[in-house]
């Protein structure tokens, strides 16, 4: 079993990476966004007074000044509190934020294992008596993370599930989908919150198992810790067939979308880029859009149509 664990655990990582890497490439490689230009926006100087940069005469020729760490703040702001759904439905945040916070944490709390078993092949034991403040750090980083993610994440997921069953409004637009994720991510943060709390209280049986699999060395470990890292490997490989790629994809959405105001002038590489895709050929037809396969964007918007009169 063990073998079979550090073997299932390894694919599961690079299965992840490889088809996470796949969907950036294909979103990054996608034609130029059309822009939300709304303002003001988080990374202008004085966005507290919804200024725009439009507002300045000949602003194509000026530096514009931007705050980076701004739009960071707000990122990260909206990836941890999800001020959005707190004042549009309080309810369905209050589970909502749960199960993300279980989640980032679970994925935390992974980490600080391969990173606490470096420290303990490293020779600094990690548990509460270390005589090492890294060992003693690792230890309650690992046990915070992890308890917390596993009573956030079950909490949120038997929320999210009832809130699903009995708001009519959300159950409307409920997939069979969004039912299952509610029920796997159920039983993954509930077999780790089973695990710690009658089998392994100091998690020790985790950072065992790290250790084992960066050294390639199996180490036997119960079956309630052995069940949990079956359960998250699988949720790992399931994870790139889910919507769960928004956690990286809203930065694109927010920097490249909602934030993005570079000026389009002339030589630039936003006009190079818009005239690549203006001159590829259109493959889809509608009543408004008559293509053949052949025709580009530009032929499409500059000929005639049979139907116009003559002015």
């Amino acid at each position: 079993m063990s073998v079979a664990l550090i073997i299932l655990t390894y694919f599961a990582y690079v299965f992840i990476v490889v088809m996470y890497s796949v969907k950036l490439i294909k979103i990054a490689r996608m034609p130029v966004h059309l822009r939300w230009e709304l303002y003001p926006i988080a990374s202008e100087t004085e966005s507290k007074y919804g200024s725009s940069y439009y507002g300045d005469v000949e602003q194509w020729k000026k530096n514009r000044r931007k705050t980076v760490l701004k739009g960071i703040f707000y990122l990260l702001k909206e990836n941890f509190w999800f001020g959005e759904y707190f004042r549009r439905n309080r309810w369905y945040w209050l589970v909502l934020l749960p199960w993300h916070i279980g989640f980032i944490l679970i994925i935390a709390f992974h980490i600080l294992c391969f990173f606490g078993a470096i420290v303990i092949i490293a020779g600094v034991p990690v548990s509460a008596q270390s005589t090492f403040i890294l060992g003693r750090t690792f230890y309650y980083l690992i046990l915070l993370t992890g308890v917390i993610s596993f009573i956030s994440g079950a909490f949120g997921s038997i929320g999210l599930l009832i809130k699903r069953l009995i708001d009519k409004d959300l159950r409307a637009f409920a997939t069979p989908q969004n039912y299952f994720n509610y029920l796997f991510t159920l039983a993954v943060f509930a077999s780790g919150l089973y695990a710690w709390h009658f089998v392994d209280p100091t998690l020790s049986g985790y950072r065992e198992f790290w250790k084992g699999l960066v050294t390639l060395s199996p180490v036997p470990i119960d079956s309630a810790t052995a069940t949990h890292i079956i359960l998250f490997a699988l949720f790992l490989i399931y994870l790139p067939f889910t919507r769960s790629l928004h956690y990286i994809t809203k930065f694109f959405a927010y920097l490249w979308v909602r934030w993005d105001d570079k000026p389009n002038l002339k030589g630039s590489k936003i006009e190079r880029n818009v005239k690549e895709w203006l001159n590829k050929p259109v493959s889809w037809s509608a009543e408004h859009i008559k293509a053949d396969g052949k025709k580009s964007w530009v032929d499409l918007t500059t000929e005639k149509k049979s139907d116009e009169k003559e002015a």
